[in-house]
């Protein structure tokens, strides 16, 4: 999708221009990419039905930046961008995912020591050259260890990345005449947290045909095989996708093989083995006897269990739950009630207060908590005291505005205070104490012993005003590993205290991981699922968070913002 071009690009001038200590610009380059990022319609298609004036109404593009956009769309070029890339000839992608890696050290690593490349940089600190260059020893271990990580993470999108190009092809495929059904197979059908390529399944009597059309979807860049069932091609977003075209009569056989994983489907085979039977892609067997093979409803029971939603299938106790009728009711992709992370305008959000509240109100949502960020994290325009009581009696003038119009939507008011190395929170507990939803995170000191970094948000939790843990690990997927913790002491401390451990739900955290998810559940630790949003555009995030839950076996009464907001106020501390 072109969003993604475009927005790769505006980052960049972003850090470039910052490198050049040009003001305001750099930031305003940044929330347009982060807008166009998290856009679900293509930018093309936007441009072509509504021109400029279309590009001009995506938060955070104005006339000028939406002008470089329409350049983007006509030439594939940004003029600015190339000559940008001509006076600092580096690469800003490769370098910026570097962890502690941000435009000035680019900048000083390139004027120093003329690296232009994360594989000048890997060689560089390998070689001591950086400590040589006035790096610090630390510095350069932590580069490396950063780069290292990198490398593992190469060649895997992130599921809510690349679930917009996927779904729409799902979509072409669902509209051929031909084509009953179709779902998406493999690792995005079990909604896991990254995606090396996709796997689609359709269901239709003239396969040929559907893999003939399939093959000039224009999401495809070329094919790499076709044959009769099945085509392998490369998209246009340099990932690989297949499709199976398979009997509609098979359906349920073919989507358990599909979907997998491999361990799963192995254990499903070994217990149909010992019953006499094989199963496969066509269907459960006894000899040359079909005995299930239509819908997956079907297949599993016959095999003697209920049928185990696909975000479980990874051979992690879900198949034995299944034959003794244990599995969770997990909870539904409807049943979040409202949002309890978004940051606003207030400090480094895009949009208002009240832009807020009608986009979630127009998505389902009974209400969100406002969550901006606290004085210490002087980047994102933080607030102190004095800003938050006026912030809170903000909220009351747009609540009251809406009660008057009728509209059963509430906003409670809460902050995310920053964690402080030794434990303390950088809001004070009067002030605390006045907020409806009070959430801490870490932001700072990541490289903290697993000792200490325990104790310090086992301290926050502590505190009676803190409800909520955001984003618990710290991880960024793809980016930043987690910080050392221990979890099972985290989730002791918790059920103790009755904090509540977010699964954050924006698409480069999905913090918890669904490991601790399960490991919370059973603990009876209390959950909840919010999109971090920082726009209008990432509320949709939240189904994300929801897919995570359930990989974690996480149920209704789990969380507690599937609930009214009264209720769920009563469940804090």
């Amino acid at each position: 999708m072109i969003n993604r071009d475009i927005s790769k690009i505006l980052y960049e001038m972003a850090v470039l221009l910052e490198m050049k200590e040009v003001e305001f610009k750099p930031r305003a380059y940044e929330k347009a990419a982060s807008s166009l990022e998290s856009l679900a319609e293509d930018v093309g298609d936007m441009y072509k039905h509504g021109g400029l004036k279309a590009l001009e109404n995506i938060p955070g593009v104005g006339q000028s930046i939406g002008e470089k956009i329409e350049e983007y769309i006509n030439t594939k070029h940004i003029k600015e961008h190339d000559k940008l890339k001509k006076e600092i000839p580096v690469d800003i992608e490769g370098l910026a995912f570097v962890e502690g890696i941000g435009p000035k050290t680019i900048l000083r690593l390139y004027k120093k020591l003329g690296i232009k490349n994360r594989d000048q940089l890997e060689k560089a600190a390998s070689e001591g050259e950086l400590v040589k260059g006035g790096f610090g020893k630390k510095t350069e271990e932590n580069i490396l260890k950063s780069i290292n990580f990198l490398k593992k993470e190469h060649g895997r999108y992130l599921l809510g990345e690349i679930m917009p190009t996927a779904e729409k092809i799902l979509e072409h495929i669902r509209a051929l005449p031909e084509v009953q059904s179709a779902e998406f197979g493999g690792s995005l059908r079990r909604m896991v947290e990254t995606v090396g390529d996709l796997d689609f399944i359709a269901f239709s009597t003239e396969p040929e045909k559907v893999v003939e059309k399939f093959i000039k979807f224009p999401e495809i860049k070329s094919v790499h095989s076709k044959g009769e069932h099945k085509a392998l091609v490369r998209l246009n977003i340099d990932t690989d996708a297949d499709i199976w075209v398979m009997d509609p009569k098979t359906a349920g056989a073919a989507l358990i093989g599909w979907t997998g994983d491999k361990q799963h489907n192995i254990a499903l085979r070994t217990l149909a083995e010992k019953r006499g039977w094989m199963l496969n892609d066509y269907g459960l067997w006894h000899g040359k006897t079909l005995l299930a093979s239509k819908t997956e409803e079907e297949v599993y029971k016959k095999m003697g269990m209920d049928w185990i939603p696909p975000e479980l299938r990874e051979n992690k106790g879900e198949i034995e739950a299944a034959l003794e009728d244990k599995l969770p009711h997990l909870i539904g992709y409807d049943d979040v009630k409202g949002d309890l992370q978004i940051q606003t305008d207030w400090t480094d959000g895009k949009d208002s207060i009240e832009e807020m509240a009608k986009a979630a109100k127009e998505l389902g949502h009974e209400y969100i908590l406002i969550t901006d960020h606290t004085k210490s994290l002087a980047m994102t325009g933080g607030s102190d005291e004095k800003r938050l009581v006026k912030q809170m009696a903000e909220i009351d003038r747009i609540n009251a505005k809406l009660k008057e119009q009728n509209e059963k939507f509430k906003i409670l008011k809460g902050a995310e205070v920053n964690i402080m190395p030794d434990g303390t929170l950088d809001i004070d507990d009067e002030t605390l104490a006045k907020l409806e939803v009070v959430g801490a995170a870490v932001h700072s000191k990541f490289n903290m012993s697993e000792k200490d970094m325990t104790a310090r948000i086992k301290r926050a939790m502590e505190n009676p005003n803190v409800d909520i843990i955001f984003h618990p690990t710290g991880r960024l997927i793809q980016r930043r590993e987690a910080y050392k913790i221990d979890m099972d002491e985290l989730l002791k401390t918790a059920k103790k205290t009755k904090t509540v451990m977010e699964i954050d739900a924006f698409p480069d955290r999905l913090d918890l991981k669904d490991e601790y998810v399960r490991k919370a559940v059973e603990m009876g630790v209390k959950l909840s699922i919010d999109t971090d949003a920082h726009a209008t555009a990432h509320l949709t995030f939240l189904r994300y968070g929801i897919a995570q839950a359930r990989r974690g076996w996480a149920e209704k009464k789990d969380v507690i913002n599937a609930h009214s907001w009264q209720e769920m106020l009563k469940m804090l501390k």
